[in-house]
Formats: C-alpha cells, structure tokens, sequence
C-alpha cells in the first residue's frame, strides 16, 4: 500500500434484500475525511441504524490511521416517497395521549401533521439484524475512501519530493558560499579591529593585540560558518525523499515527516540568522518558502 493523504470521500449503496424490508429498499453510506492529528470518528446515522455504529467504528479504526472523518448513512425506500394515511384509531390515540399530557403540562405545544405522521407511520424500515449487510457496504465504502486517499497521498508525494529537489539545488548553491563568506568578514572583522585600536590607548602592546585580533576573528569565522547547517539540511531531505518513496500506509509517516519538516524550518532559520553575505541571505529565504510549503503539504499525509 502507498502513502496516503488524510483527505478523501467516498459514497456507496447497496439492496436491503431481507425478509421485511419493504421493496425497494436501499441502504446508502457516504463517508468523507480531512486532516487531523489524530483519528477522529463521528457518524450521522438514523435511529434504525444505531446498534451498528460500535461495529462501524471497530472498522474505521482498522483500515484509518489518522484525520477528521464523518460517516453518513441514509434508508430509501419507494414507501418513503408516499404520503402515508394515518390510521383513525392511532390518530384518535394520539388525540387522547396529548389530552392528558396538555392536562398536566399546559404550555406543551400541539402535535405537527409532521409529527403526527412520523408516530403513525413508525420506523422506516422493521427491525432486524442488517449486520452483514451495513459492514460488507462499510468495508465497500472503506475501500474506496482508501483509493482516493491513496491518489491524493501519492500526488502530495510527488509535489514534496519536487520541492526537495529544489530544496537540495540551493543547498548545493550555498555551499561555495561558505569559505568566501567566512573569509570576507574575518577580513572586515579585522579591519574594524584595527580601526578600533588606532583608537584606543597607544601604550597596548602590538603583539598581544594581534594575537586578540585573530583569536577574536577565528572566533567570528567559526560563528559564521554555516557549512554545518547546509549539511545538516541536505541530510533532513535525503531522509524525506526516502520515506516519499519507500513509506507505506501501514507505517504512518506523517508524523515523522512532520518532525523532519520542524527540522529543515530550523536548519533555514540558522543559516538565515548567520548569514553575512546578501546571496545567502536570498537563499535561505528560499529556502523558507519552500520548506513552508512542504509542510502545508505533509500536514495532509497520514
């Protein structure tokens, strides 16, 4: 199994072919997923079919890792569309039933003709077991939830291993930068050094100033060098690029993307702040856009 994105939507229907169900009568689920950090079931079921959310569940759970995910369920039947005739005797029943709760509860209100159609008229299908049936839909349904995600999942793949390419062109362009940085400002360091001490006090000895100068400048060069940093990223991105490929949906990657995507924001926003030079500058700025957009994208994958 491929990687998978956490957003996806799928809808089935099936016969309730049973012994009294009315003809006709059809079962629907349509299940719909998004992003999340964690799983996050809810379901939307009429009263006919609530005995069978636990099971639902206990699937669900086993083909979903992670995200936000409804699940749908509607009856259809050719009875439904027909305006049932209440019988009189119900309806003379009823009469008699809010009589005696208006005798107690004055301010109830009166029955609707909705209503009074809905209590004549009972469940929309009889009770019993659809076990069999409402899991083979959820796992049909399941299935194709797992399709869609998957196509969504590999599409994020491909648009984040592109933007890793691109992430490792500018690590690669950094790179030459670094001793030529490093070297310009030891050189600058240096000169405002000597600006400074022609300055200062007169009587400083010149060795021992020297010597100050370029363990201060070897100093500053070791601050400014961020060959570490270039590294570091281009390592963060072989990582992502091998878990794009290899990563299967029973892994979960996501969450380890995520950590990884916090890592290279890290790494970018180091080699920003070291930055001496306006070229590096622009890259690492790149570079968080980039990065930024990876992890838009990875917040989708389960």
């Amino acid at each position: 199994m491929s990687l998978q994105s956490m957003t996806g939507y799928a809808s089935a229907q099936t016969s309730l072919d049973l012994a009294n169900a009315p003809q006709g009568a059809r079962l629907g689920l349509e299940i719909r997923s998004v992003n999340s950090r964690f799983l996050d079931i809810s379901f939307r079921l009429p009263d006919e079919l609530r005995q069978h959310e636990p099971a639902l569940r206990e699937l669900m759970g086993q083909h979903i890792k992670r995200g936000k995910v409804e699940l749908r369920a509607h009856l259809e039947t050719h009875q439904a569309n027909a305006m049932p005739v209440p019988d009189k005797a119900l309806l003379q029943n009823l009469v008699e039933i809010q009589q005696q709760v208006r005798h107690t509860l004055h301010d109830a209100p009166l029955l609707s003709v909705a209503e009074v159609i809905r209590l004549s008229h009972g469940p929309l299908l009889p009770s019993q077991d659809w076990s069999a049936q409402v899991v083979a839909l959820g796992l049909q349904v399941l299935n194709q939830l797992g399709e869609a995600r998957q196509r969504e999942g590999q599409r994020l793949a491909d648009d984040l291993l592109q933007r890793a390419q691109q992430l490792h062109a500018l690590a690669d362009l950094a790179l030459p930068l670094v001793p030529l940085t490093v070297e310009s400002q030891r050189q600058r360091f240096l000169e405002r050094w000597r600006e400074a001490m022609a300055l200062a006090d007169a009587h400083a000895l010149p060795d021992t100033v020297q010597e100050r100068a370029l363990a201060e400048a070897a100093s500053f060069a070791v601050r400014a060098d961020v060959a570490e940093e270039v590294t570091r990223l281009k390592t963060h991105l072989d990582e992502i690029s091998r878990l794009l490929k290899l990563a299967t949906h029973k892994e979960g990657v996501g969450k380890r993307l995520d950590f990884l995507i916090q890592e290279l924001h890290r790494e970018a926003n180091t080699l920003g702040s070291k930055a001496s030079a306006i070229e590096m500058t622009r890259i690492s700025l790149d570079m968080k856009v980039l990065i930024e957009q990876m992890r838009e994208q990875v917040q989708n994958l389960e």
